[in-house]
């Protein structure tokens, strides 16, 4: 899997795609910057709107979706309010059931990110939840962000 290492020298333009995500009061612990558990929330909310944008993805209607069954964050450096998060993702595996992104978490207009990590989601049938194929429009668009390390 990934490491820091993999993402030390990566810079912005490593990136393929990009949602810009304002940081929110809420978002903000009692240390002045922007809690752990959030940087995972600018992960899910990428995602979420590359697939919803780009792949066909229809949150309350498709009937196949991606589960997260694992994900991680290195954090290499605080982000604080107020600020614009700039998520960029990249994808490095597509499988037949499965897709692990990357993503690069840049505050504001920086080229070094703020924080690294992946997401892997594995693609079920919503009524069964066995896992299934990637729908056609949702692999066409996570091609489009496939990259070689």
């Amino acid at each position: 899997h990934l490491t820091a290492d993999t993402f030390i020298s990566q810079t912005r333009d490593g990136f393929v795609w990009f949602a810009k995500i304002p940081t929110r009061w809420i978002d903000v612990d009692v240390y002045g910057h922007v809690n752990n558990v959030q940087y995972y929330s600018y992960f899910d909310t990428a995602v979420a709107e590359h697939l919803i944008r780009c792949g066909g993805l229809e949150p309350q209607k498709s009937s196949i979706i991606g589960l997260v069954v694992e994900t991680k964050c290195t954090f290499l450096k605080s982000i604080p309010f107020p600020a614009v998060v700039n998520a960029g993702l990249r994808v490095n595996r597509i499988g037949t059931t499965s897709v692990t992104y990357e993503i690069g978490l840049f505050l504001n207009d920086e080229v070094v990110p703020a924080a690294i990590g992946y997401f892997v989601h594995v693609y079920v049938d919503r009524s069964t939840q066995a896992p299934t194929s990637i729908p056609s429009e949702r692999r066409d668009a996570l091609q489009k962000l496939l990259v070689k390390n």
